[in-house]
């Protein structure tokens, strides 16, 4: 069955399909030897499909890891600025995966990865509504709380407006808020504090949707997803 190029690359593992296009826009995908345009269908069946020189396989084993990501660690396979990744967190897995969203470097909780690039699709794209929790330490007058649920505008787009309970307010020092966004976009719980008066002083993910991070992961580490997860996720 034909399908289009940056889908079968998504389904083979390789990559998103967003960056799937990017790749072929790029000039390096292949089909049977012919260079791929945005647009091209192909059957991974038949048709002999590479990235820069390598056949794809179609039919290479789905991984599906639980990350406890530290603060330190970007959500990237490489950096630029040479700064540690959660790439080298996971290489022991046994396959090449990729980040399911991204937490910024400051940020620390819980990263799905994987090479299932239908799954990330599913997860990140914009018209899937996936909740995601996250447990915000910070310190600002709780007077203002009401101002962290107003829709900001970031990159010019606003944000669909957050759910913000408080979860420990103590008499002095920094509280603790629940966060519950649907969007993925950059540093958004950070800059939404930080119009709304608030000092971020830590910022952890709990949830995405109802998976909760592993109690037993230790910052740094990871483990294999159960079935019963992974169905879970496919069904969001």
């Amino acid at each position: 069955m034909k399908e289009r190029v940056q889908k079968i690359l998504a389904e083979a593992g390789v990559c998103s399909r967003r960056a799937g296009e990017q790749l072929i826009t790029s000039g390096r995908v292949t089909v049977n030897g012919r260079k791929a345009h945005l647009g091209d269908q192909a059957d991974s069946g038949r048709d002999l499909i590479c990235v820069d020189g390598k056949r794809i396989g179609a039919t290479e084993q789905k991984v599906y890891l639980m990350l406890h990501k530290p603060r330190g660690f970007v959500s990237t396979l490489s950096d630029e600025r040479g700064r540690k990744t959660v790439r080298q967190l996971v290489k022991g897995c046994g396959a090449r995966v990729y980040p399911v969203g991204r937490l910024d470097a400051d940020s620390e909780g819980l990263l799905l990865m994987t090479n299932d690039g239908a799954l990330t699709y599913a997860l990140t794209h914009p018209r899937h509504v996936v909740s995601k929790v996250y447990y915000v330490r910070v310190k600002g007058d709780l007077k203002n709380v009401e101002r962290l649920r107003e829709p900001i505008e970031i990159d010019g787009r606003m944000t669909s407006p957050a759910g913000v309970n408080v979860l420990d307010a103590p008499a002095e020092g920094y509280s603790l808020l629940e966060f519950v966004i649907h969007e993925g976009r950059n540093r958004q719980i950070r800059t939404i504090c930080e119009k709304s008066g608030f000092e971020v002083k830590r910022l952890k993910r709990m949830k995405i949707g109802e998976l909760p991070i592993d109690p037993g992961l230790k910052p740094g580490a990871w483990r294999h997803l159960t079935e019963e997860e992974v169905k879970y996720l496919k069904g969001l």
